[in-house]
């Protein structure tokens, strides 16, 4: 469940960084809709989305038992 949960928002930050800083900011700050971000926020959350993903989907995978290799062998 956890895994799925950090999947979902590293794909929303992947795909939509803007949206989601500009959401994020508008929670955490009184004004947060009369700030902009610098440039290289939206850089860092969309790093960031794909770290939350492959962590998220290695995690996965060893969970399932698929380490890549053959079990015929």
């Amino acid at each position: 469940m956890l895994r799925a949960l950090l999947a979902a928002f590293g794909l929303v930050e992947l795909l939509f960084p803007d949206k989601l800083v500009a959401a994020m900011t508008r929670l955490a700050y009184e004004d947060g809709g009369e700030m902009t971000a610098k440039p290289w926020v939206t850089t860092a959350a969309r790093v960031e989305g794909a770290t939350l993903l492959l962590v998220a989907l290695v995690g996965l995978r060893g969970r399932c038992g698929g380490d890549g290799e053959d079990e015929d062998e």
